[in-house]
């Protein structure tokens, strides 16, 4: 089989870097609308550094996009296995490899499912949770699952946020508490699902992780190093600092009982509001200039706050961005 049937598992990249990417896409062999070589060059377009395959139930076909992977591109293969009670991503799955979708919640195999993916150093995303169509809820408990995907493009080109997508948010927010009492909180991501023109991107998941590489990117959203955009015009930056100890996204820092201060930096969001979230829910909220450019800041302490995430909104409340938490110990 040629070098070129599957992409490499490695890009060049930009060594140890933020790095932008959609993991939920479908192409024509699927049920997309796009060949492989369209999506690749829109996926480049869109300000995006990889991009994972997802057809339902089905391996990425040998030959369609090996040739498409660059030093700066990375192409992930992945499938979206479609059961009868909810669909999830296996990213970072085996050349050829399938795994099964036929089954539902009293069928018991799930587990073995998500096994077969985590054997090989994949990763499982509970995807569109609340999805508004047959199959589409999740019914699946998410224990297993390493990442729940709260943000899901637009059923049209226009809608880059819906109302199932507040309902797994919330969600998602609801379980942080709990989640990071006991050390086993999940991630969230966000992934365009795409199926039509001028979906990709829409929104995307940007992972801080080590090299540009399959096993390093889903390391990144594995370890919640991650934050979802509305696209690539989009940009955070969220850091929390105790006397002089600095977390980012996804990490913890050790307060030592002092004052902490949070600071979102963001650009790419007009007229928009930054709202911190806490385990004690919405703390603080704040508006950005007509040029959506700003910095806001924030002060708690790890007695007040066991984590801090921030959620950026349109002035129509349409999400532009949100961010994994900074856990304060």
């Amino acid at each position: 089989m040629s070098s070129l049937s599957f992409p490499p598992a490695r890009a060049v990249g930009r060594r140890a870097a933020w790095y932008r990417g959609d993991c939920h896409v479908h192409s024509v062999h699927s049920d997309g609308e796009l060949t492989p070589e369209e999506l690749a060059v829109r996926a480049r377009a869109a300000g995006l550094d990889f991009m994972a395959t997802t057809e339902h139930n089905s391996a990425a076909e040998p030959g369609a996009w090996g040739h498409l992977a660059a030093d700066d591109f990375l192409i992930v293969l992945g499938e979206e296995v479609t059961t009868k009670n909810g669909h999830w991503l296996a990213l970072g799955i085996n050349p050829g490899e399938v795994v099964d979708w036929n089954h539902r919640v009293r069928d018991g195999l799930i587990d073995q499912c998500l096994d077969q993916v985590h054997r090989v150093g994949g990763l499982c995303v509970a995807a569109h949770p609340h999805a508004p169509y047959p199959s589409g809820d999740f019914m699946f408990p998410f224990r297993g699952f390493d990442v729940v995907e709260v943000w899901n493009g637009a059923w049209t080109s226009d809608r880059p946020w819906n109302a199932d997508n507040g309902a797994a948010l919330a969600e998602w927010g609801r379980s942080l508490t709990a989640d990071i009492h006991t050390g086993s909180w999940r991630p969230a991501m966000g992934n365009s699902d795409t199926h039509l023109e001028g979906q990709i991107g829409i929104p995307h998941t940007v992972v801080f992780a080590e090299e540009l590489s399959t096993e390093a990117i889903l390391a990144g959203i594995r370890a919640g190093r991650s934050w979802i955009a509305e696209s690539a015009d989009v940009d955070v930056s969220f850091t929390a600092n105790a006397d002089g100890r600095v977390a980012g996204v996804g990490e913890q820092l050790t307060t030592h009982g002092g004052q902490v201060e949070v600071q979102a930096t963001v650009r790419g969001a007009p007229v928009g509001t930054v709202s911190f979230h806490t385990d004690r829910g919405k703390v603080h909220r704040a508006s950005l200039p007509g040029d959506g450019a700003g910095v806001v800041q924030w002060d708690t302490t790890a007695e007040d706050s066991a984590f801090v995430r921030i959620e950026v909104r349109h002035p129509n409340g349409h999400v532009a961005a949100l961010t994994n938490p900074i856990i304060l110990a």
